[in-house]
């Protein structure tokens, strides 16, 4: 059994929050304009009645499930819910989907079903080459909704195929997945602050 050192321990994880840092101080630097652009979109568009379906696979699921818990319940101040739904969470949709017309399509079907042309379809891939993903963003062009995805490396075939691609630039999975979930809670503190959606 290798025994590592206190002193190790510490400069690991010093390294850990480093490569952190690192990553978000690029994501202010390249993609702070598509950021604010993301908020006012959606904003706009929940002004009018929209709502928000995400998409994701593995721990991006979580964090579609995640930030859509913040719009429905709340994020930092009690005010209405506001409409934003996880397209990873009905195990019954998802398994009959997946059963009849394949993995590939779980997602897709969802949006052709739930997705109207004022609504947001918003897609979280590190990779941005999940298939599943792609068809979700060809069924809301279709439906003429307005597309977002937070991506990672270089953005994959996702990124020419959604509206709006935020690329985080970074290789590393965890780092990628840290700053997406930044941008979530960014978008939902721009619409906690945003009056004209709760009256």
């Amino acid at each position: 059994m290798v025994t590592v050192s206190a002193s190790e321990k510490s400069l690991r994880i010093a390294q850990l929050i480093h490569e952190h840092q690192q990553v978000i101080e690029n994501l202010l630097r390249v993609n702070q304009t598509a950021i604010a652009y993301l908020c006012e979109e959606v904003r706009g568009r929940m002004e009018k009645g929209a709502k928000i379906l995400l998409a994701g696979n593995g721990g991006s699921a979580a964090d579609c499930q995640h930030i859509a818990a913040e719009f429905v319940g709340r994020y930092k101040r009690t005010r209405c819910a506001l409409p934003a739904i996880a397209l990873t969470t009905d195990t019954s949709i998802i398994t009959a989907i997946g059963n009849d017309f394949g993995f590939a399509e779980i997602f897709g079907r969802q949006v052709s079903a739930l997705g109207c042309e004022q609504d947001i379809l918003i897609l979280i891939s590190t990779s941005g080459n999940s298939e599943n993903l792609l068809r979700a963003a060809a069924a809301a062009r279709q439906n003429r909704m307005f597309t977002a995805a937070f991506l990672g490396k270089d953005g994959g075939a996702l990124a020419a195929c959604v509206d709006l691609p935020i690329v985080v630039p970074g290789t590393e999975t965890a780092r990628i997945q840290e700053a997406h979930i930044l941008i979530g809670h960014i978008l939902c503190e721009y619409c906690d602050d945003c009056t004209a959606i709760h009256s």
